[in-house]
Order: C-alpha cells, then structure tokens, then sequence
C-alpha cells in the first residue's frame, strides 16, 4: 500500500533521514520505534507532506506522492495524528471532528462516521459541546485521533499517540488503534514506548540517527536483545 524507498531529508544543514526505506501493506499496523530524535516523526512528516524529502520515493497505492502537498496526500488517503496533539482548543470536541471530515461531501456517511467515534471513545460523545482545551491530555488525543479517523483514511498514521499518558489510558488507546484496525484501517504508528508498539504491530522498523537499523516481524524484535537492552530497559 505504502513504499518509502531511500528517502533523505535535511533540515538546514542537518541530514534528518539518511536512506529511510519501509513498506506498510494493506490492512496491517506498522511500527517505526527508536529514540528521540531517531528521525521516527521526520519520516511520518515527510510521507504526509509537511516535509519534503531532498532524494528518494513515496508511493502510496501504486501513485507517487512524493512531492504532493499535504492537503493532496490527505486527499488520496493519509490521514495524520500528529505528535502534541495540535487540536483546536477553542473549538468544540464536535467542531473538532468535523473539521477532520472538511473534504467530504457525503453527509449521511460523515455522520455515521461520527457515530463510530463516538462508538470507539465514549468520553468525547459526553464532552462533544466542551471545547477542545478543556479536555484531558488523554481526551486530547482521543480527539487527535477522532479527527484523524474522520476524513476516512485508507492509511492512519499517528506520531507518540502515548506521549504524556498514564499507564491505563496507554492501554485504553492501544485497544482501539486494534479496533480500528480490525475495521479494515491500515496503521502506521510511531512510538517510543517501543513495548506497547511491538505487541500491537506485525511488522517494525527500528530507527537510529535517520537510519533503519533493524526490521522484522513485531513479535521477533519483542525478543531480540539488542532491541531489549536499548528500548526496553533491559
């Protein structure tokens, strides 16, 4: 569905991603994990536009999107939950998803994709008249990712959904990525709690200083002890 291939993106004189090259197929959930400034966002930014890269591809259901600007990358399908958030504080929880739906045209479906939402995280369903700053942290992204999921994305792509949560809602959040999932929505995920993101994904990509230093299957580098010693605190 996805194919990054070589890609190479400076920021100034930094060389921000050196050779990144990953695959997502269709129906599946995909991890990138690695440290701070690993280059994990850098590629997420890059695939839905906000960064253009300096050499290599992205192709997303057969096109090159290379170098398509962001709000064309959200027209074909990529729908991204950026890190921080980056809801609307002043808007309304509603307001906040409708503005996920602004491209579509097919009222009938937005309002039963509203519905799945609301399915999906009944907190933003009581709060949907409050605005957006004066939910949670883990409201706010439960919000994030609601918006996200609005403009019906073929690929959902969610950079440290975890960021600044507690344990229990880290859980909460993971079961309904799995739940969109089995949907049928395809996700790439970026995290740094690399223990949570391995468990849920079939395949990951391990990146260090803009490189991807390890591939395989989630439940394998779950195992592995280097992947162990450097993410996992072992």
């Amino acid at each position: 569905m996805l194919e990054v291939n070589n890609l190479h993106v400076y920021y100034g004189g930094i060389h921000a991603l050196k050779g990144v090259s990953l695959s997502v197929p269709k129906g599946e959930i995909v991890t990138l994990v690695g440290a701070n400034g690993a280059g994990k966002s850098t590629t997420l930014r890059a695939i839905a536009g906000l960064v253009k890269p300096k050499e290599g591809t992205i192709r997303f259901l057969g096109q090159d999107i290379t170098h398509l600007p962001a709000y064309r990358v959200a027209q074909k399908g990529i729908s991204l939950a950026p890190e921080g958030r980056r809801i609307f504080p002043n808007l309304s929880v509603r307001e906040n998803l409708a503005m996920g739906a602004y491209a579509r045209k097919d009222k009938a479906e937005i309002q039963k994709d509203l519905d799945w939402v609301y399915e999906l995280f009944p907190r933003l369903k009581e709060r949907e008249r409050q605005s957006g700053g004066t939910l949670s942290g883990g409201e706010q992204q439960m919000l994030a990712i609601g918006r996200a999921l609005m403009s019906r994305p073929a690929l959902l792509a969610l950079d440290e959904p975890s960021l600044g949560l507690a344990p229990l809602l880290v859980k909460e959040v993971f079961s309904v990525l799995e739940a969109i999932n089995s949907e049928g929505t395809t996700i790439l995920l970026v995290e740094q709690n690399a223990n949570a993101a391995l468990k849920l994904a079939k395949y990951a990509y391990v990146l260090e200083t803009g490189r991807v230093v390890l591939e395989g299957r989630g439940e394998d580098l779950l195992k592995n002890s280097k992947v162990r010693q450097a993410y996992l605190g072992e």
